[in-house]
């Protein structure tokens, strides 16, 4: 079974013709940046040596019992209450049975029937209009580990189990999402607002923010949900949409030739573009839920959750407007300078210390995140922001042109010196001094007197030819606006001598 990425347009987003509507849910899995994992103390991190951070607990050894992580219980509530979720004041895990390799227990620890939050909404930005989609849940869970599989072909399949009992929380949508963009724009929200908080540092392509679509079609008009199939293997967001978009293709084929959707699991080929089977699709009660014996039911009262909701920072939709309402910066530039919290933070201590939000939003958007492409994020950027406030004030006041100060920014990223010292070192400040400019703006006229007289006659355009005259005579170290000033008197006045 397979299905190209492209095909008709679906009415709502995706396939056939417009009598066809996809209906998507996503279950999206973020892995908690805790130290340790949920159940145990061994390290939570990724990239070590394969089954080497394993104990008797994640390993399912007889005898090994849990005990769960408290950090992961506040990284949990946070998310949930950053998403406007119902906190239970009492929540319960449960066995979740199933075989495959690397699971060794043979059951994960997850919460079934009382999760530890309902409800709630992950807000969203789509086509320039802000919407909101709402949640079923969140709830804690522990990771499997992962099977390895030969690349060039059929051979053997390693399991790697350093990743069974990685503290996740898992993220159910209502299915009310009806096209690819849409859940690519859930999902940068969704991974935008775990960053602020800090609870995960949602990376898809190292397993940190996992995420299944349930997609199924039905005809317009129609309020009966389709049967669903699960789409796994989505290790970036576009592929994401494109796979949603792919089976939408197939579910409406089958339909439209007389065959029947079969609810089962299928995994997403991003080389190909194409979906294929990975075995039936489980029900509830294929997984023989029941009660967790070894942990106790889990209590976050009202203290706790308020304690918690007060830590919470503000998040991105709220930073953006409060930039653009205290600072008045346009929509745009709030929007990309809240794509993190932490060039966020960065900005605002720049705009403070400058008092012109519009020029360190300028810098910010223009010469640091130029230099941050590729190179990483505002963490590893080599010049504070003070230091950047100065380079920035000696624009203002004059000392240096805007030119000059790019040169001034590409040092003091190259060597560390600071805007005062790179300006003083080479030389580069500008000329204000009205005698010094008047000479070389002498002689720029009296150079070019076919070019003055034609300006005299109403050709306004050369006066820029005049001022890279004297630009070219300074070394760019005049002042333009004062160079413009003296050139406009002198030429007006005739007086070239």
């Amino acid at each position: 079974m397979s299905a190209p990425a492209q095909g008709p347009e679906l009415a709502g987003g995706g396939a056939g013709a417009a009598d066809w509507e996809t209906v998507i849910g996503l279950e999206v899995h973020v892995q908690l940046a805790t130290r340790t994992k949920i159940f145990c103390s061994c390290a939570n991190e990724f990239g070590a040596p394969p089954n080497s951070n394993v104990c008797p607990v994640c390993l399912g050894l007889p005898g090994a019992l849990p005990a769960l992580n408290g950090a992961a219980v506040e990284m949990a509530t946070a998310a949930a209450l950053a998403l406007g979720c119902r906190i239970a004041e009492e929540s319960v895990f449960a066995r979740k049975h199933y075989f495959y390799p690397d699971l060794p227990k043979g059951y994960q620890i997850s919460q079934y029937d009382r999760p530890l939050a309902e409800g709630g909404a992950v807000p969203v930005e789509i086509d320039g209009e802000r919407r909101s989609f709402p949640l079923v849940r969140i709830h804690l869970e522990e990771d499997a580990g992962k099977s390895l599989h030969a690349e060039d072909g059929p051979g053997d399949t390693r399991v790697d189990l350093n990743r069974c009992g990685t503290p996740l929380i898992e993220i159910v949508s209502e299915p009310e999402l009806r096209r690819p963009e849409e859940a690519g724009a859930y999902l940068t929200s969704l991974r935008q607002i775990v960053r602020y908080l800090r609870v995960s540092d949602g990376d898809m392509s190292q397993g940190s923010l996992r995420c299944d679509a349930n997609v199924s079609v039905r005809r317009a008009g129609e309020t009966a949900l389709g049967t669903k199939t699960e789409v796994k293997n989505l290790n970036s967001i576009k592929a994401v949409e494109r796979a949603i978009a792919a089976e939408a293709v197939r579910q409406v084929g089958v339909l439209e030739s007389g065959g029947t959707v079969q609810q089962m699991t299928l995994l997403w080929d991003d080389a190909t573009g194409e979906v294929r089977p990975m075995r039936s699709k489980e029900d509830a009660h294929d997984y023989r839920y029941f009660p967790e014996p070894d942990l106790m039911p889990l209590t976050v009262d009202a203290a706790r959750r308020d304690r918690i909701r007060a830590a919470l920072p503000e998040l991105p939709f709220a930073r953006r407007d409060r930039l653009e309402r205290e600072l008045g910066l346009p929509a745009y530039d709030a929007s990309i300078l809240t794509a993190s919290r932490e060039l966020a933070d960065w900005f605002e201590e720049l705009a403070g210390l400058t008092g012109d939000a519009k020029a360190a939003s300028n810098w910010t958007m223009g010469e640091v995140l130029r230099w941050l492409k590729d190179r990483g994020e505002i963490d590893d950027f080599p010049v504070t922001p003070a230091g950047l406030a100065e380079l920035i004030a000696l624009v203002r006041n004059g000392t240096v042109s805007g030119g000059t100060a790019k040169q001034v920014f590409e040092t003091m990223v190259a060597d560390g010196r600071s805007a005062g010292e790179i300006v003083k070192a080479e030389g580069l400040a500008q000329i204000s001094d009205t005698g010094a400019l008047e000479t070389a703006v002498e002689k720029a006229i009296a150079d070019h007197p076919g070019q003055a007289a034609e300006y005299r006659a109403g050709k306004e355009p050369l006066l820029g030819f005049f001022v890279g005259q004297v630009m070219k005579a300074t070394r760019g170290k005049a002042n333009p606006k004062l160079v413009n000033e003296l050139l406009r008197d002198r030429l007006r006045s005739g007086d070239s001598a």
